[in-house]
């Protein structure tokens, strides 16, 4: 019983002195590895498995993740942006359509004042500039639908 006194004592004078300074980190053998590794194959199984997780957690860290969980939601998006793109396009007949009401608009001008020619031509170029704009807007628009 007294034995049991000494031991417990020096236990708890052990105690005392770890927790009133830092602990220090023992050095490694070769000898303690050696019996580390071959302590259990199931402990040796098992850090294996933890860091062929950690490599493939660090693997796909670095990779872009999707920003859609399923590869419905990611195709039904994707179908989305084409369609928004058609038919974002569709205004593109439109200034199809103007370019030629502006020049079929001179057309007829000159052919019924040929002496305004150069003055219906300058005004032809304005709108046609202002119709192209418009068409290059619309493009704009399709390919924003498209890419973003």
């Amino acid at each position: 019983m007294a034995a049991l006194r000494v031991s417990a004592s020096r236990l708890a004078g052990q105690m005392a002195t770890k927790a009133a300074r830092p602990a220090m980190r023992a050095p490694v053998s070769a000898a303690s590895k050696r019996a580390l590794s071959t302590a259990s194959p199931m402990q040796t199984l098992k850090r294996q498995q933890a860091s062929s997780i950690l490599k493939v957690t660090q693997r796909n860290a670095f990779q872009q993740r999707r920003a859609y969980q399923s590869e419905i939601a990611h195709a039904m998006v994707e179908v989305s942006k084409n369609l928004g793109m058609g038919s974002a396009a569709i205004g593109l007949t439109g200034a199809g359509i103007g370019i030629g009401l502006v020049f079929a608009a001179l057309i007829n001008g000159v052919a019924r004042n040929p002496a305004l020619r150069g003055q219906l031509f300058s005004y032809a170029i304005l709108g046609f500039a202002f119709v192209e704009a418009i068409g290059l807007f619309d493009l704009m628009v399709a390919l924003m639908a498209k890419f973003t």
